[in-house]
């Protein structure tokens, strides 16, 4: 994968917290690309950015946000309000994508999203990220984190608005069935049968 190969090399005791925080490093890095820029260079970075978000949060959902829902008291609360932020980002990511990037109005929108995600991202490590290492037995975590690289190699290449959880997907037809080829790869990576 591009974004593992840019990010460095990952590592096998590494929590799923610790991934989670490089990816979002990661995407900061992809962000400052996008903008620093342009032409087919803005293009290319604008792709790799939106595939690793589409990544990110597919892994999150399947993995993270159904963990966090258990792991503490405020879990519910805390991961509606993150799935919250989640459809908001990838409804101007699908406008993003439909855009040329050099057309105007490309940069400002983006630079907007930015700062909604970067926003997202600090909650999801205060509010969540670590209240879920907090409740949850180490190798639990790093199980996890094998989990997260499973959904990674089957998520979605595009952001798909409404799919915060998988009883949405069903109505989505092919990518409902990314999200079950994502789901059994995380069951099979976390040592749960179908």
């Amino acid at each position: 994968m591009a974004e593992r190969a840019r990010g460095g090399a990952e590592r096998a005791d590494e929590d799923v917290v610790q991934l989670l925080k490089r990816q979002h490093q990661e995407i900061r890095d992809l962000f400052a690309e996008v903008e620093a820029a342009s032409g087919q260079g803005r293009r290319e970075a604008f792709g790799r950015l939106v595939r690793l978000l589409a990544v990110h949060e597919t892994a999150e959902e399947e993995v993270v946000h159904p963990a966090a829902r258990r792991a503490f008291p405020s879990g519910d609360k805390v991961v509606d309000d993150r799935l919250r932020e989640e459809r908001e980002a990838k409804e101007v990511l699908s406008e993003l994508d439909g855009m040329d990037t050099d057309d105007p109005d490309f940069m400002p929108t983006l630079m907007a999203l930015r700062d909604d995600i970067l926003a997202h991202a600090d909650s999801e490590e205060r509010l969540e990220f670590e209240r879920l290492r907090e409740s949850t037995e180490p190798h639990k975590l790093v199980r996890m984190a094998k989990a997260v690289r499973a959904a990674e190699a089957m998520a979605p290449t595009h952001p798909h608005p409404g799919t915060e959880s998988a009883a949405r997907s069903i109505l989505l037809g092919p990518f409902a069935a990314v999200m079950d080829r994502t789901r059994d790869a995380v069951r099979k990576a976390m040592g749960h049968d179908k």
